[in-house]
């Protein structure tokens, strides 16, 4: 075997361990995230009985980068797929949406894309989708598995969240309703009650707000939000929240609006223990909306 030979031999043979090498340390790096649910799920807990909301609202940021960058080393996770898109819609609702709507529509957008990524690991419903199949979306959403029913909820929610804030400067992207309709049906089909009557509140909003000639239904909208009161035991405040910014302005009642909203900052700080950080960050929320009472009634 002459020289040259050897080397060449040798040099082919570093390169495959080298690649080697990468694709375990890829795989083992996988396999250490994917292990992580069970710490992920603790630190999730301890983070809602937490009623400092400023320290949650402080650290969550490199928590989300950090998501996204597990979602690179397992990209089928399901379990972080849905994390991130809860977190970045709740991050943008509590914390960005009033201050910065350009910026909560992206974030909005990247979580609702995040638990679309779940559902669309069921190749009917990501055809459905892509293919602009209504029919074939109902049809390919009567298979969601209910152990995906977060990712359904965070994918309407953000959805939602989204189209409110970008139709305001792009129209178009109203013609996404209609699939928005068929998840929202399949959510309320599948669990009324999920995230504390979530649906309920979700079609609260959707109904008004929207004009009525849009499909806007005021009265639908109270029997939902009423729904929602009745399965969360009036404990979770964003759906008070929701109710005053969303119902009582469309209604144009103003001390809706106000007994609304000092309820929620009135309310005691151990409402609802398990939910301790969001009501906490609810109330904050809710003290600052009712300074703008005078912009919503005149």
């Amino acid at each position: 075997m002459s020289r040259s030979y050897k080397k060449w031999v040798y040099q082919i043979t570093a390169i495959i361990f080298m690649l080697f090498s990468l694709g375990c340390a890829k795989k083992i790096a996988k396999i250490s995230v994917d292990g992580m649910r069970p710490i992920m799920e603790s630190m999730n807990q301890s983070t809602k009985f937490n009623n400092d909301f400023k320290l949650v609202r402080d650290s969550m940021p490199m928590f989300m980068v950090q998501m996204d960058g597990f979602i690179e080393v397992s990209p089928e996770n399901r379990f972080l797929l849905t994390q991130a898109a809860e977190s970045y819609i709740g991050y943008a609702f509590l914390f960005v949406e009033d201050t910065d709507k350009k910026r909560a529509k992206k974030l909005y957008l990247k979580g609702k894309d995040y638990a679309i990524r779940v559902l669309s690991m069921d190749d009917n419903f990501k055809k459905a989708l892509e293919d602009n199949d209504a029919e074939g979306l109902i049809n390919a959403l009567k298979t969601v598995h209910k152990n995906d029913i977060a990712a359904l909820f965070f994918a309407v929610n953000g959805w939602l969240s989204y189209l409110n804030l970008a139709h305001l400067d792009d129209p178009t992207v109203l013609k996404d309703i209609p699939k928005i309709e068929a998840m929202m049906a399949r959510l309320y089909e599948m669990d009324d009650t999920f995230k504390y009557g979530g649906i309920h509140a979700l079609y609260g909003v959707y109904y008004a707000s929207r004009p009525e000639m849009f499909g806007g239904k005021l009265t639908q909208a109270e029997i939902h939000f009423k729904e929602a009161f009745e399965i969360s035991k009036s404990k979770y405040l964003v759906w008070d929240f929701v109710y005053a910014r969303y119902y009582a302005t469309a209604k144009k009642d103003k001390e809706l609006f106000v007994s609304t909203l000092t309820r929620i900052i009135d309310a005691p700080d151990d409402l609802f223990p398990d939910e301790a950080f969001v009501n906490a960050a609810i109330k904050q929320k809710a003290a600052e909306l009712l300074l703008k009472v005078n912009d919503y009634f005149l």
